[in-house]
């Protein structure tokens, strides 16, 4: 049994259909795209939830949802985060803890309202960073975004220490230039797919499908990592 928070579009949707697929029964967490939930009432019925996991309550009463419907908790799937490009002179103290809140909070939260089903079922929890973390390089566009993806990554690492002798891994996976409907408008740019070693952007299945694997018990001795799935960009 699965649940994928932000699981209504873009990278998520595409983990939730990949593992759905895989015969997992599925759970989708969402906040603000309402229009979209509705629109996968049929395919996961009565498996959409609207949830705020930047509030810890609301990530309780999520787990405690998928809880009472199921029994249990497998794979957890965090694949929420805001992004937003710029420089950091053009962000206010606000504007940051805006995407702290989004990205590294809401993670804390989630993971908290959940560690004791999955450590129970010793189970996988994963969470979506971005590519190119471990250079630990400056960024000029997009360093707000990365410096919070990088405390995430200290976070999962850590995690993983933490609950590697209750059976629970936890790891990251990094996406790289993947174009989809809800993704930077760069992503959509052919000068930049044309810089990615492999010579193109990937596909949201491609990382689905890496999702599910380092979910799965063929990654049963993999915890604490960042796997890339970038083509060889490294952001």
């Amino acid at each position: 049994m699965a649940l994928v928070s932000g699981g209504v579009r873009g990278l998520g949707l595409a983990t939730a259909r990949e593992l759905a697929g895989r015969g997992l029964r599925v759970h989708i967490g969402w906040r603000s795209s309402e229009s979209a939930a509705r629109g996968l009432e049929r395919e996961f019925p009565g498996r959409v939830h609207r949830a705020d996991l930047e509030r810890e309550d609301g990530a309780r009463a999520l787990v405690a949802t998928v809880l009472e419907q199921d029994g249990r908790l497998d794979q957890l799937v965090h694949a929420v985060g805001e992004f937003r490009a710029g420089r950091l002179e053009e962000f206010e103290a606000a504007d940051l803890r805006a995407l702290f809140e989004n990205n590294v909070a809401s993670s804390v939260a989630l993971f908290g309202a959940a560690r004791a089903a999955l450590r129970a079922s010793r189970g996988a929890a994963l969470f979506f960073g971005t590519a190119g973390l471990a250079a630990g390089r400056g960024r000029r566009t997009a360093a707000a975004y990365v410096a919070m993806k990088s405390a995430l990554l200290v976070l999962v690492r850590s995690w993983a220490l933490e609950e590697a002798p209750h059976g629970l891994r936890v790891n990251m996976l990094s996406p790289g230039l993947i174009p989809h409907a809800e993704a930077a408008p760069e992503t959509l740019d052919p000068e930049l797919a044309a810089r990615v070693p492999m010579g193109r952007a990937g596909l949201p299945a491609e990382v689905a499908r890496a999702a599910a694997w380092l979910l799965s018990s063929e990654a049963s001795y993999v915890t604490g990592t960042d796997l890339e799935v970038a083509g060889g960009w490294l952001g």
